[in-house]
């Protein structure tokens, strides 16, 4: 099985790459639900909403879930 490793582009969000890389690993690793991911940034003090994660799962997920076994 091959699998990419091209980086992602993110360019022109708000949030650095580690954020948006961290609270999608969250979401995959721990089968938390995005508001769940929602919380535990907010613990954090990051301040972003279950949508912004779940759009984030939708564009940047992908190369997680082979990985993780995980959801898709």
């Amino acid at each position: 099985m091959k699998t990419s490793t091209s980086t992602p582009d993110y360019t022109g969000y708000r949030f650095p790459p580690e954020i948006i890389s961290h609270a999608v690993w969250l979401y995959f690793r721990f089968s938390l639900s995005f508001r769940d991911v929602e919380e535990l940034l907010s613990q954090r003090r990051i301040v972003v909403t279950y949508e912004t994660v779940r759009q984030w799962y939708l564009k940047f997920g992908q190369p997680y879930a082979p990985a993780s076994g995980a959801r898709t």
